[in-house]
């Protein structure tokens, strides 16, 4: 254990990385000017990650919404996070963004992210970004961490983490250079609803507990983020889903609640979760009508009693039933809980793969 508290070692970390001067607005020949980002720039954010998206995984794209939510939340301010770079006409070429997690329990976890336009890949623009992320991503956590109350600063620890497409190997060689390393790797998952979904009903044991599947209804939104924050809570990666994130999640344009199901006990208690979310700016890129399935999680006082995959199914059942013609969710590969595996009991065949790189503090 090392004899320096949080605050000290990522301000060392960071006089060895050159960032402790904090992030500088870069310099590049194809780069007319470079500014950071306000609300009138969630158009122009959004169309350079579309095109990269096109590229990285044509098969989905990232809505407007998302981008549009991170101007609303309060522990993120463009104006210091988000920067960009812009050609001699002043439109935006690309972007990159530094996100600190509200969340104090446990690690202090950045996030960079960021595109550029695909026809100036190579060039070096992107690095030119990802240098002034990761200074910021630096000064975020440095900041967060002399805010700590002093134990928490003793014994607590940070990370940056990057997330990249396995075929985007430009994006891994540039976080790897600047010491972050692949540590989990992620699959996107696809099921055919062609020919419905497989049945699979709780189990007798949990029935006779007083468990029943039931749609999800909006009077249980808090009940649910309680419940994903518990099931969550020791998979890798995973932080606490605040209210405020949580609202716009289940209140967003995309939320199917018709779609999504729960397992409940007699109590009215959320036992699982499946819930379901349909984009159809995805459907063209898929070349199907198809739902995304967002989360789903049993808590920990009810694993191993089979509600998973009866909670899924009846969530695919829905799917079939509206006419939608695959489903699709992402999977930690390496999940303690053998997520994959369930998955692919359902039916679901793996398709595109994404990587986590991560530099630990």
């Amino acid at each position: 254990m090392s004899e320096l508290s949080l605050s000290e070692r990522i301000d060392e970390f960071r006089r060895r990385a050159g960032s402790d001067r904090g992030p500088v607005l870069p310099r590049h020949p194809e780069v007319a000017s470079w500014r950071t980002a306000t609300v009138e720039d969630i158009d122009a954010i959004h169309a350079v990650m579309v095109a990269a998206d096109r590229v990285d995984h044509p098969t989905w794209t990232t809505p407007r919404e998302d981008v549009a939510d991170t101007f609303d939340l309060a522990h993120i301010d463009h104006s210091r996070d988000t920067v960009l770079a812009l050609d001699a006409a002043g439109e935006v070429i690309a972007f990159g963004s530094s996100f600190l997690h509200p969340s104090r329990e446990g690690a202090l976890n950045v996030h960079l992210s960021g595109a550029v336009l695909p026809s100036l890949w190579r060039r070096g623009i992107g690095r030119a970004v990802f240098g002034w992320q990761y200074a910021r991503g630096l000064e975020q956590l440095a900041e967060a961490a002399r805010a700590l109350p002093d134990a928490q600063d003793v014994e607590g620890t940070a990370q940056l983490r990057v997330y990249a497409e396995e075929s985007n190997v430009g994006n891994q060689r540039l976080a790897e250079s600047a010491g972050l390393a692949a540590e989990r790797w992620f699959a996107t998952m696809l099921r055919d609803l062609s020919a419905g979904a497989p049945e699979v009903t709780l189990p007798e044991a949990a029935r006779e507990s007083g468990m029943r599947l039931v749609a999800y209804t909006h009077d249980r939104d808090e009940a649910a983020r309680l419940a994903r924050n518990d099931a969550f809570r020791d998979h890798w990666g995973s932080l606490p889903s605040p209210p405020e994130s949580w609202a716009k999640f289940v209140g967003g344009e995309f939320f199917r609640a018709d779609l999504s199901r729960l397992v409940v006990g007699p109590d009215g208690a959320i036992a699982a979760f499946c819930l379901a979310s349909v984009n159809e700016d995805d459907w063209a890129s898929l070349g199907a009508s198809n739902s995304y399935i967002d989360l789903i999680g049993v808590v920990r006082a009810h694993r191993r009693r089979g509600l998973a995959p009866a909670v899924v199914a009846a969530t695919l059942g829905a799917m079939a039933d509206a006419g939608l013609e695959k489903a699709v969710l992402d999977v930690d590969t390496a999940s303690p809980t053998g997520a994959d595996a369930l998955y692919e009991g359902l039916g679901f065949v793996a398709d595109e793969r994404s990587v986590a790189l991560v530099a630990h503090i």
